[in-house]
């Protein structure tokens, strides 16, 4: 194969993803997180160290679509519901902490070296964003993402995810670089960027939502796939071509997106391609560190690091407390958004661009963005026990108002609709799951929220919350699921109790072994409800009613267990009410009374 440019991708993807994997690896095994990982393993394939893999700013531009894809799935996540529930926090919370870490920052900045004002801001407003990346997967592992706690970082790092535009805005507007000077002004870019925005929540309702239901009733899940990230790139390529960050344009794709029945299944799908792209944004980050610059000031980048840790944990800990959150909380909070984060990079070589810093301060300054997120692990076990008491009712979930659910149904027709309704009746949360487009139509016009997808895919269940639920119901038709299918379920998912609607003995033979909660014939109790008013209209005593079904109960019970244990479904025939049973009891009934 020949170089393109004296370049090889596949040359260069060996040690990218050999040097990734052995360093993710050891990084998660000490808790540190994947993105430190793969930090490491770009600054060590990268031109400064082993010089294995060249073009960091090429690559850089290919996984910049990782940082889209993060932003649209940030998007599904903002339903406009929760968003009108957050939005004290997200501006109230996540205002007073970017503009005021980062003034306070850029302080430090201009306080401990020589660069200019505008340099110091250029270097000082990016510190203020922490790392979306990190924090995020930190908080879902330790079960936090639906608590209180969790959603006030939430919406913090979703307005600093939001806040990256006019950080953006504000470097162009100080740019040195000549070629800016001619670029568009400011109050039409803006312009520019609501347009782009209404026409973007205007395709999603009348372009995207047929398409997507198209594609549903076709059952082709490969062209979901290729829809989702169509969608991401478009909207990110609209954006760009209008001068204003792609960024946007995937945040705003995801939002208008976040409330369709498709959300979870766009999310299982996209979500591979965001961890891969992200994954070599990362690298391809690393791989620009100038190491020798760093290797020359490295009592600056600890100090430095140092100053922001502090600053940062200081004043979110003053804003949680005048937001009325104890201490303890507080201080939880500040020590995990207390790192720089992934935009940071993005935001110095846009500084880099506008002849407002040089390449060496910005290898130094993402350097200081990577040791401040190393030490985010670190600092969190450190101060377990001071935090012990930081969130009472973490572990408790909220009601029926909260995005995050107790159950899972999956499935919702007749039957699912039923125990649906029952839990929901109970004030029990309940997020619904159903391939059956025209059913979720249907069930839209009554109300009910039902999302789009194979709720049997684990990664499906994972991206609707099943790690934070206590039920899991399957109320599908058919019988699709067996014994593997539900352990690999419960072992993804051990918290959840996990209740099966059987579609006939043959389906309950099936899951034997199961680790299931509680296994439910579809059509046994309406049947036998069925034939006590039967007997009741021919006359039949209550009494007699009674002990009818309750010997049928335990011969069916019997029969069953001997069926699972055998797996044979003519085992113990002869304990069945059956014809030939009722005709030889007749006839000892004759031959009895003479």
């Amino acid at each position: 194969m020949e170089d393109h440019g004296g370049i090889s991708l596949l040359r260069d993807g060996v040690p990218l993803l050999g040097f990734a994997l052995v360093f993710v690896l050891i990084f998660r095994r000490l808790g540190l997180g994947a993105t430190l990982g793969f930090l490491v393993a770009g600054a060590l394939v990268g031109p400064h160290v082993l010089g294995l893999v060249s073009d960091a700013e090429g690559k850089m531009g290919i996984a910049e679509l990782g940082i889209a894809l993060l932003l649209f799935l940030v998007g599904l996540e903002l339903s406009p519901s929760r968003l009108w529930r957050l939005r004290k926090d997200i501006f109230g919370l996540g205002l007073l902490q970017v503009v005021l870490c980062g003034l306070a920052i850029s302080g430090i900045v201009l306080l401990g070296t020589s660069f200019s004002v505008e340099a110091a801001f250029a270097l000082g407003l990016p510190l203020a964003l922490s790392s979306t990346a990190q924090v995020l997967p930190m908080l879902q592992s330790a079960g936090r993402m639906r608590t209180p706690f969790g959603e006030r970082a939430f919406a913090i790092l979703l307005f600093q995810d939001l806040s990256l535009i006019p950080l953006i805005t504000i470097i162009a507007a100080m740019s040195r670089n000549p070629a800016d000077a001619g670029g568009t002004p400011g109050w039409l870019l803006g312009l520019y960027t609501l347009a782009a925005v209404l026409g973007l929540i205007l395709a999603g309702r009348y372009l995207l939502r047929p398409l997507f239901r198209l594609i549903g009733n076709l059952g082709e899940r490969e062209m979901f796939v290729f829809a989702g990230l169509f969608t991401v790139i478009a909207a990110s390529a609209l954006m760009e071509w209008l001068g204003v960050s792609a960024a946007l344009g995937a945040f705003v794709a995801g939002v208008m997106l976040a409330d369709s029945p498709y959300r979870h299944e766009l999310e299982a799908d996209v979500e591979p391609f965001r961890s891969i792209l992200l994954g070599l944004f990362f690298l391809a980050v690393g791989m620009t560190l100038n190491l020798q610059a760093i290797a020359d000031r490295p009592f600056f980048v600890a100090g430095m690091a140092v100053a922001l840790i502090a600053a940062k944990t200081a004043i979110i800990m003053g804003i949680g407390m005048l937001f009325r959150m104890p201490w303890r909380q507080a201080f939880a909070l500040g020590l995990l958004l207390s790192q720089g984060g992934e935009f940071g990079f993005v935001l110095f070589a846009q500084a880099q661009a506008a002849y407002l810093v040089t390449g060496e301060a910005a290898s130094l300054f993402g350097a200081i963005v990577t040791l401040s997120m190393a030490t985010t692990p670190f600092l969190m076990m450190l101060t377990q026990n001071l935090r012990v008491d930081a969130e009472p009712d973490g572990g408790e979930r909220e009601g029926p108002q909260h995005d995050g659910s107790n159950a899972i149904v999956v499935g919702y027709g007749r039957f699912g609709q039923t125990v649906a309704q029952m839990l929901l009746g109970q004030g029990i949360p309940v997020t619904l799951i159903d391939t059956d487009v025209e059913m979720i139509d249907v069930a839209g016009d009554f109300g009910s929220k039902v999302y789009y997808g194979d709720g049997t895919r684990i990664d499906l269940l994972r991206q609707a919350g099943a790690g934070d639920a206590e039920l899991i119901l399957f109320c599908q038709d058919g019988d699709k699921l067996d014994t593997d299918a539900i352990e690999a379920i419960h072992h993804a998912f051990p918290k959840a109790s996990i209740f099966v609607r059987a579609y006939d003995r043959r389906s309950v033979i099936k899951l034997k072994g199961a680790p299931v909660a509680g296994i439910v014939r579809e059509m046994l109790e309406s049947a036998i409800a069925m034939a006590r008013k039967a007997m009741e209209a021919v006359g039949v005593d209550h009494m007699e009613i009674e002990k009818t079904e309750a010997e049928y109960r335990r011969r069916d019970s019997a029969r069953l267990k001997i069926q699972r244990d055998t797996g044979d479904l003519r085992a113990a025939r002869e304990t069945m009410f059956s014809q030939e049973a009722l005709a030889a009891a007749l006839i000892d009934d004759i031959e009895k009374t003479g």
